[in-house]
């Protein structure tokens, strides 16, 4: 969801990703490929140094340990100490000499590939790495990254706490859009999507929750550790690592798709009755998108609050009690979001008017509010007000989780649902993710498959509501 109750979030990403470097044959030795370096970031326009080129990551394993180191103290000056292996699984798509990885705030101990130990340096985000023998187009190759450092609440471009942001009792990890890196070296963009595992170590009386299944848990010498497996395709902001004094709960679906909850001990005993309509929500909207497209589902509900919640992937996290439409909110991004995530990052309200759509599209089925209501509510904010200045479908880094984004964004699709009829729109949208799941896709991709859904131009209008400045004007 990723909208503060304050403003508009920022976050430090990047989008459409570079083409990858291919070798050719080096001119001094013919048939001999000519080896690059890895790109450091994969090209976006908002955040040019977000992710790298040269390779296609498929399974990242993490081994973490946590500390809190002052569980007393204020959680404004929360920090604590992080050691951890990433074991990363990678495809070269260009012959290398060197590729880069994302990771800030922590040191590099060691860096291997295929067990060999290679040289690398750090600065800032980029850790790159110089292999010996260097790699060639087409192999598949593991690093392995050891590394840690003290943990603190780190924020983005806009001052927003995001990534691994310190509690007194743990860390709540929210990513979006480029905190991965605050954690662990990944390459840290949705169109390197990849699967997960996570052990995770913490003091005995502490629960870890990441994404995913719990398949393991086990105590010794006061410590804790949770080992959770992640096997469907994820973007790296959609990854956590929580880590507080939770209560984990866990059942299944009458369709057989485990629940785990996680929530704080703090909390009041209502805190999660916000999710009491989960099994509804996903019935719902697996009526409207198609089936609920990976292994489980849940919920995080801390008590150190970030201000706003996250769609992690299969396990949503809140700061505090939610309310109904915010769990229904961050259910949507399952598919729109996370199963099809933005290509660009300026493409963001392709996640967040969906999932805002969804809220709207859930109230009037639970005849709370219908969706006329909810769009004539939208559409009322007062021309001259800075809401309708933002260019939803551009909007820029300060401005990607501006209201208008989220609205501005839900009112484009119950609009196009009234062009193309209800019928064909929901058509439309099964395709959508239908043709882009476990993927990421552009506005240009949205517009280009909707146009296929009539004979009526629509250029015009969504030329009008996701690229023009102003309130547009109604039918």
């Amino acid at each position: 969801m990723r909208a503060s109750s304050s403003a508009a979030v920022v976050a430090l990403v990047l989008s459409a990703s570079l083409p990858a470097s291919s070798a050719v044959a080096a001119p001094e030795r013919p048939g001999q490929p000519r080896f690059v370096e890895g790109a450091p970031g994969v090209g976006d326009e908002y955040f040019p140094l977000a992710g790298n080129g040269g390779y296609d990551v498929q399974h990242y394993h993490l081994e973490l340990s946590y500390e809190p180191l002052d569980p007393e103290g204020p959680v404004e000056e929360a920090t604590g100490r992080l050691d951890g292996v990433a074991t990363i699984e990678f495809t070269a798509t260009a012959d290398l000499s060197r590729f880069n990885l994302d990771l800030r705030g922590l040191e590099v101990e060691s860096v291997t590939v295929d067990g060999k130990r290679a040289r690398y340096e750090h600065e800032g985000q980029e850790l790159m790495i110089s292999p010996r023998p260097k790699l060639r187009v087409g192999e598949d190759y593991t690093v392995v990254v050891t590394y840690g450092g003290t943990t603190g609440r780190p924020t983005d471009v806009t001052g927003e706490l995001y990534g691994w942001v310190s509690t007194p009792d743990g860390a709540m990890v929210v990513n979006e859009p480029d905190g991965a890196p605050t954690w662990y070296p990944v390459n840290d963009h949705p169109t390197d999507k990849a699967t997960y595992s996570f052990e995770i170590t913490v003091p005995e009386g502490s629960v870890a929750v990441a994404n995913g299944l719990l398949v393991d848990q086990r105590t010794a010498s006061g410590w804790s550790t949770f080992v959770w497996d992640a096997p469907d395709s994820m973007a790296s902001y959609l990854s956590t690592a929580t880590i507080g004094n939770f209560v984990l709960s866990q059942r299944t679906t009458a369709d057989g798709l485990p629940i785990i909850d996680a929530i704080d001990r703090d909390l009041p005993p209502d805190a999660a009755a916000g999710l009491a309509r989960t099994d509804e929500m996903i019935a719902f909207f697996t009526d409207l998108y198609g089936p609920y497209p990976f292994v489980a589902y849940g919920a995080i509900i801390d008590d150190d609050s970030v201000g706003y919640a996250l769609e992690t992937q299969t396990r949503p996290i809140y700061s505090g009690p939610p309310p109904e439409t915010t769990v229904a909110h961050e259910l949507a991004h399952q598919w729109l979001g996370n199963l099809v995530s933005p290509a660009r990052w300026q493409d963001i309200w392709l996640n967040e008017g969906w999932a805002t759509y969804s809220e709207w599209l859930w109230l009037d089925h639970t005849d709370q509010q219908d969706i006329q209501s909810s769009f004539d509510e939208a559409y009322a904010v007062p021309a001259e007000s800075p809401f309708w200045n933002v260019v939803i479908g551009d909007p820029g880094p300060e401005d990607l989780f501006a209201g208008a984004v989220y609205d501005r964004g839900a009112m484009t699709l119950h609009l196009l649902r009234e062009q193309l009829g209800y019928d064909a729109f929901f058509a439309f949208v099964r395709d959508w993710i239908e043709t882009y799941a476990d993927s990421a896709a552009t506005t240009d991709d949205f517009i280009a498959l909707a146009q296929k859904y009539t004979d009526d131009d629509l250029t015009a209008f969504f030329d009008t509501w996701l690229y023009s400045p102003g309130k547009p004007s109604l039918p």
